[in-house]
Order: structure tokens, then C-alpha cells, then sequence
């Protein structure tokens, strides 16, 4: 059986020295207004961002950005599309970026991937914001189907990094899913996903508390 979500956070608390030191450490998603009004250049250069940081010290990919940034003409969409083979092959080259030839290329085919989902949408910001909480692995998959070097733990990492709510399953998440009764075995399936899916529904209606929140408080309710 399940364990309360009171019962995990009461662990949390005692093992981060008290509820206000908990509390200090939890993130804040950002509420879907905010997501509507970012600008689709800058949720281009957060993937972007994610995908060099795969694999990579993340302080070596921040320290390159603004070079990126410059690069990539601020991340605006139809200058990005627009590159051919050519432009990215020299960027691949380029000293001042991070040469992984094939996140270079995924720079442009998201571009263009994302202009396709504005077509439909109107924006980026409000078709992630529109997407339900309770179904936040669906968006996961959607964000693999749709777009280059997305895979892993890469989506949900874009995600937290532009605010949007959801969980994330570290190797300290999966050890308090397993610790609490909530899911033991393999996190990498569909049906697994949607399963751990589900008891983060049953956890966030329990609680009241936001997707990131709860991930978070169950990686410090154990050893």
C-alpha cells in the first residue's frame, strides 16, 4: 500500500532539519500566464540549453551560452530554421561553442519543429502552458516525438528549467518511490510512466502541492 503523502513529508522535514528549511529548498513553478508570455526564442535557447548540457558539466555550457546566443541570432526562430547544412557544418567548426555536430543540427530541426506546434498554438508558451499537470508525461512523450535529442531525462529537465510544472525522476526520486511502496522496478516504459503518473496525481491532490514539489520532498524523505 501507498504511503500518505503527509507520512513522506514528515520524513522530508525531519530529515532537512525542520519545515522552513524545507521549504526553502523547493522550487516554484511558474503559473501558466507566465509560460504564455515567454517568448518562443527563449524557450528555443532553454532546449537548446538542455540538449548541450546532456552529457556535459552544466557550468561549461552556461559559460558558452551568450557565444550561442550570438550564433544563433538570439534564438529567433526563422533565422534558426532558415540555416542550411553549410551554416551549421561552420558552427560545428566554431571554437567559441560546444562542436557536437548533432546537437548543432537539432539547434535548427527544433526550430523548425517548434514553428509548426506556434502554427497550430499561436505561441510555444501557450500550448506548455495549456498542458495539463495530471497528464505531464504525456507531454514528455510529446516533446520526444516532436522534437531532436529530447530523449532521457531531457524533457522533463527542459521543463523544470523553463518553470513549467512537473516531476522529475532522479535516481534519489526512483529510490523514494521504491523507499515509500510507490514503484519498484524499471521508470523507462510507457505503462511505467503512466503508473508513477498516476500516484503523483493521487500525491498532489493528497497534498496541494505542485508536481516539482513533490518529486523534490521524496528525494529528501530518505538516506
Amino acid at each position: 500500500m501507498t504511503t500518505t503523502f503527509d507520512t513522506i513529508e514528515a520524513a522530508a522535514i525531519a530529515r532537512c532539519g525542520g519545515r522552513e528549511a524545507l521549504e526553502a529548498r523547493l522550487t516554484r513553478a511558474e503559473p501558466p500566464e507566465s509560460l504564455a508570455m515567454i517568448g518562443d526564442d527563449r524557450y528555443l535557447s532553454v532546449m537548446s540549453r538542455r540538449i548541450f548540457r546532456a552529457g556535459l558539466t552544466h557550468r561549461l555550457v552556461d559559460a558558452r551560452w551568450p557565444a550561442f546566443e550570438i550564433a544563433f541570432d538570439d534564438f529567433d526562430l526563422a533565422a534558426v530554421a532558415s540555416l542550411d547544412d553549410t551554416d551549421l557544418r561552420r558552427l560545428a567548426t566554431d571554437e567559441r561553442l560546444i562542436r557536437h555536430r548533432q546537437k548543432i543540427f537539432a539547434v535548427r530541426d527544433n526550430a523548425r519543429a517548434m514553428q509548426a506546434i506556434i502554427a497550430e498554438y499561436g505561441s510555444f508558451g501557450f500550448w506548455l502552458a495549456e498542458w495539463p499537470e495530471d497528464e505531464i508525461v504525456d507531454l514528455w512523450l510529446e516533446l520526444r516525438r516532436r522534437f531532436t535529442q529530447l530523449g532521457g531525462q531531457s524533457a522533463p529537465s527542459f521543463l523544470r528549467m523553463c518553470g513549467k510544472d512537473t516531476f522529475m525522476l532522479t535516481s534519489w526520486v526512483v529510490r523514494g518511490l521504491a523507499e515509500w511502496g510507490a514503484h519498484n522496478g524499471k521508470t523507462t516504459r510507457v505503462a511505467d510512466l503512466q503508473a508513477i503518473q498516476q500516484r503523483f496525481n493521487g500525491w498532489a491532490a493528497e497534498s496541494s502541492r505542485d508536481y516539482c514539489q513533490i518529486s523534490q520532498i521524496l528525494a529528501f524523505s530518505i538516506d
